[in-house]
């Protein structure tokens, strides 16, 4: 639906639905609560939320949630990423630092790990990523197993929601 208000000073165009866009301006902030956009299975004990995701700047954000003692397969980013932890801890196994609850973690482009959420959690540990790039997942040997980018990213979350069946997402930028 659109709407246009006129006055002598500015036309406004308005358009329902998302994202909603001024006429000769930048797009209003974009929101999603909380419950807009489903947890989906990514592995045993690990979801996780596809927040936003820009497949032409090769970009995706994501909120992970992981359970006591599971761990995510070891990986190489090809660009940068940022953590925000919410809640719980974490760590990679291969560096000593703990994250947890109001921790920021930065890595850059080439970073090599695994995600591990300790046994001795208590809780679920919940973190937001910010992915620039690709998760090159490798296997024992250091070989490139499965690819993680934004597109791959989007499918994957799509059919989780399929599979739970949930209605197609609105996660901002698909």
């Amino acid at each position: 639906m659109t709407s246009t208000i006129a006055s002598d000073d500015a036309v406004q165009t308005v358009v329902i639905g998302d994202p909603v866009v001024i006429a000769g301006g930048p797009p209003l902030a974009l929101h999603r609560g909380e419950s807009d956009l489903p947890f989906v299975p990514y592995q045993e004990g690990v979801s996780f939320q596809l927040v936003q995701v820009d497949i032409e700047a090769g970009f995706f954000v994501v909120r992970v949630r992981g359970e006591p003692g599971r761990t995510i397969q070891r990986h190489k980013h090809t660009g940068e990423i940022f953590a925000f932890t919410l809640a719980g801890s974490w760590k990679y196994l291969e560096y000593p630092e703990i994250n947890t609850a109001g921790s920021f973690l930065y890595e850059p482009a080439g970073s090599v790990h695994t995600l591990h959420f300790p046994a001795t959690n208590k809780e679920i540990t919940d973190v937001w990523f910010v992915l620039h790039g690709a998760n090159l997942n490798l296997d024992e040997e250091g070989n490139v197993e499965s690819v993680l980018d934004a597109t791959a990213a989007l499918a994957v979350y799509r059919a989780g929601c399929q599979s739970m069946d949930l209605p197609e997402p609105h996660v901002i930028g698909a």
